[in-house]
């Protein structure tokens, strides 16, 4: 039979993944903030529902025809019957989203497909109406709202994987609102209706997005993520220069270095941010920094297309090797020289070029001083300087977008190359080997379009993403087995402690504190695994322990004889069991009963008095009784007393092939800023170690493992390559041999930088 080709079948369907399906567990924080604003969103759900009816009466009540008051009614019926699917539904696809968080969405950039305005239809409309709404619902939380979305959505970045935006945040307004316009396809109401439940939505949903972010920001600050940010982001906020603030609306100035509230910049919004960096630069020209030129008064502006054909030139011309000596002002001024001499007339930048030109050679000096980059990749970066240059004077978002691909594309490779060790022969590098034919294809293929970074980016996105993937599989078993490993240390001292409870400062038989330390040792060690110090099995552990030390002591009561004849063979059979279920060596299992057995006889011995032995004459004839002459009781014991041993020391517990090194522990004052350095330390950080002059190791600390306090250190693949204890950490940090590195997205610390700097020189 054939299939049609709109027809999938189940089976198929069923075992396909989602393409969100998560690929890592949250961290118990995000879980946290996730479970709580569930239930306010939940709660606020089943308010908008209990007005719901009450509104759509009072609609119908007041509409104007029959027509128009039978779909109200109809609105309200559909609504009630609906009520719970779509509540849960909302939750889901809220869950689902937070459940992506920790996953790259690795795919092409989507394509606008083309648009017939014939095919325009009411149901177009219909969609255009709802788009139109939304983006006001969403405009109106981020103005009320948007530095506490901000704050959240920088305390997510640091928990996850994945780079989010506030646009892409959870519990960001917009796509909050989305989810419930999906959760509300199945209603079968107009779009008169359908407003109608969005402003309901507005007004019981996101009028509480306050309190929501209020509280989840207060929950991350009490988990110590990132709890030094204030209220009012002002370090963020770009100052309007004279010219740009008589102009700008009062609130439509963005924030520098974040994508735009509703995910698109508007043309104002751009202007406007390029407009204040402008004004930053007018104050500081003829100074140091920006030196005053001298043109000719009959100087001509090259125009923009000139300008990218003279780059374009330099593109094709750069040296193989970075040089940080090159000097692409130089350059540039030499081509228009030679361009001056050929027309007759001098060639000059035109002003707003020439502040396209002087921003991005401040953000590359920035970038290529930076010391959270490798040298040998700072080198191929330096190489992107002219394509990024030539995508700035294309379109000026690249300043105020975040999310613009040419922005997102270096972000990215600054961000694989955290953890990029120098090498002796680093073009063998995978990573290195990547970056460099993106550099690569940049240079030799960009001219002036500038999809060719959308594509480099998805295709890089691609393969750190299966490289991201790889490395978090062996990082997480290198947690389970630190993990493990810890568990085991701590049973281990455990079982040590019940040991030299019972033995330390006794002299006892040898064999049994052999029995104890060599083999019983073993049994507590897998109970305390298996069941923990609190169980039953754990208790009959010791109290196995207790009576075979008891039972080789010795006694004079009288009553010990008798406990004793109780007390051997349920002894034994306990002892038997317990060294058969750890697999002890069944032959030393042998020896050591024998030699216990012996002593048990021992101690039975000693409780039987010597009695008279009649002795019979050569003749068989009765003779007068006659004592034989045994030993004393002193020389019995003598004779046969076994090998005793005296517990002096501490029993450390060692497992075959392990030596117990100690790791020389340093003693630092409480209040040492050192040790603030450590305690801040966060699982994900990177660091870099300084190992002797020329050698250094950057790493992740991947876990911190309680039990023992050790910090567990992985390279960027996964691969444990160091351990360290608190006060280690803190006398290398003393000393200056270790150093966080910055992990925040390289593009916009080199802004904040050129601003602040730039600011800094005008109130100078």
């Amino acid at each position: 039979m054939q299939t049609d080709a709109k027809v999938v079948p189940l089976n198929k369907g069923a075992t396909q993944q989602s393409p969100t399906s998560p690929v890592g567990r949250l961290p118990v924080a995000l879980i946290q903030v996730r479970d709580k604003v569930a239930l306010q969103l939940k709660q606020a759900l089943q308010v908008l529902f209990d007005n719901a009816d009450d509104t759509l009466f009072e609609m119908a009540d007041r509409a104007t025809s029959n027509a128009e008051q039978n779909a109200f009614f109809e609105a309200m019926r559909d609504l009630r019957l609906k009520r719970k699917s779509i509540e849960r539904t909302f939750l889901q696809k809220v869950f689902e989203s937070f459940s992506s968080l920790n996953q790259y969405e690795i795919g092409a950039a989507p394509k606008l497909d083309a648009v017939s305005f014939d095919s325009l239809s009411l149901v177009q409309n219909d969609e255009l109406e709802e788009v139109v709404a939304l983006d006001a619902m969403v405009a109106k939380v981020v103005n009320r709202d948007g530095i506490a979305l901000g704050h959240l959505t920088a305390r997510f970045n640091t928990l996850v994987s994945k780079k989010i935006e506030d646009k892409s945040n959870p519990l960001g307004p917009r796509l909050l609102c989305e989810t419930f316009l999906d959760a509300c396809r199945s209603l079968g109401v107009e779009i008169k209706v359908k407003l109608i439940i969005l402003k309901l939505f507005e007004k019981y949903v996101l009028t509480e997005l306050d309190q929501v972010y209020a509280e989840a920001n207060q929950l991350l600050v009490t988990a110590g993520v990132l709890p030094e940010l204030r209220s009012a982001p002002a370090r963020r906020q770009p100052e309007r220069s004279s010219t740009a603030g008589s102009q700008a609306q009062p609130h439509t100035q963005p924030q520098v270095g974040t994508a735009a509230s509703a995910g698109q910049v508007s043309e104002e919004g751009v202007q406007e941010v390029f407009g204040v960096l402008q004004g930053l630069l007018s104050q500081v020209r003829g100074s140091s920094v920006l030196p005053r030129r001298d043109y000719p008064a009959d100087a001509v502006p090259v125009s923009s297309l000139d300008l990218m054909r003279l780059l374009s030139h330099l593109q094709q011309h750069l040296p193989q090797q970075h040089n940080d000596d090159y000097d692409l002002r130089v350059s540039l001024d030499q081509l228009l020289t030679r361009a001056s001499a050929r027309s007759g007339r001098a060639r000059v930048v035109g002003q707003v070029d020439d502040d396209v030109i002087n921003l991005v050679s401040m953000l590359f000096e920035f970038i290529l001083d930076d010391r959270t980059l490798p040298d040998s990749l700072k080198a191929l970066i330096g190489r992107m300087q002219i394509p990024m240059l030539k995508v700035a004077l294309l379109d000026k978002s690249f300043f105020s977008r975040g999310s613009h691909p040419a922005r997102r594309l270096l972000n990215e490779i600054a961000s694989a190359a955290l953890g990029w060790v120098e090498q002796d022969d680093a073009q063998r590098d995978s990573l290195y080997h990547r970056i460099e034919q993106v550099v690569q294809r940049l240079l030799n293929d960009f001219v002036d379009d500038p999809t060719i970074f959308s594509d480099l980016l998805s295709e890089f996105l691609a393969y750190t993403g299966d490289e991201r993937r790889r490395s978090e599989l062996l990082e997480q078993r290198t947690r389970d087995a630190e993990e493990g490993r810890a568990k085991a240390e701590l049973a281990r001292r455990q079982v040590e402690e019940a040991l030299n409870q019972r033995l330390l400062g006794r002299t006892l038989p040898e064999v049994v504190v052999r029995l104890l330390q060599e083999a019983w040792s073993k049994v507590m060690l897998l109970t305390c695994l298996k069941h923990g110090v609190e169980s039953v099995e754990w208790q009959s552990a010791q109290q196995t322990m207790d009576d075979l030390i008891w039972s080789v002591e010795p006694h004079e009561a009288p009553e010990a004889r008798a406990r004793l004849l109780e007390l051997v063979p349920g002894l034994l059979k306990s002892l038997r069991e317990g060294l058969a279920s750890a697999a002890f060596d069944p032959f030393s299992t042998s020896e050591f009963f024998s030699q216990l057995e012996a002593l048990h006889v021992q101690a039975f011995q000693r409780f039987r008095k010597p009695e008279p032995v009649e002795v019979l004459a050569n003749d068989g004839l009765e003779s007068p009784p006659l004592l034989l002459d045994l030993p004393d009781e002193e020389e019995v014991e003598q004779e046969a007393m076994p090998a005793m041993v005296a517990v002096v020391e501490e029993i450390v517990l060692v497992s075959p092939g392990e030596t117990q090194v100690q790791e020389p522990e340093s003693c630092l004052a409480d209040d040492e800023e050192a040790l603030g350095f450590v305690d801040n330390l966060r699982v994900g950080s990177w660091v870099e170690f300084q190992e002797d002059e020329e050698h250094k190791l950057r790493c992740k600390l991947a876990a911190l493992i309680k039990p023992t306090g050790k910090y567990i250190f992985v390279n960027r693949t996964g691969m444990k390559v160091l351990e360290k204890t608190r006060m280690s950490l803190a006398v290398e940090f003393r000393r200056q041999a270790i150093r966080l590195l910055d992990d925040a997205l390289l593009f916009d610390r080199a802004l904040e930088s050129v601003i602040g700097n730039l600011r800094r020189l005008k109130g100078a």
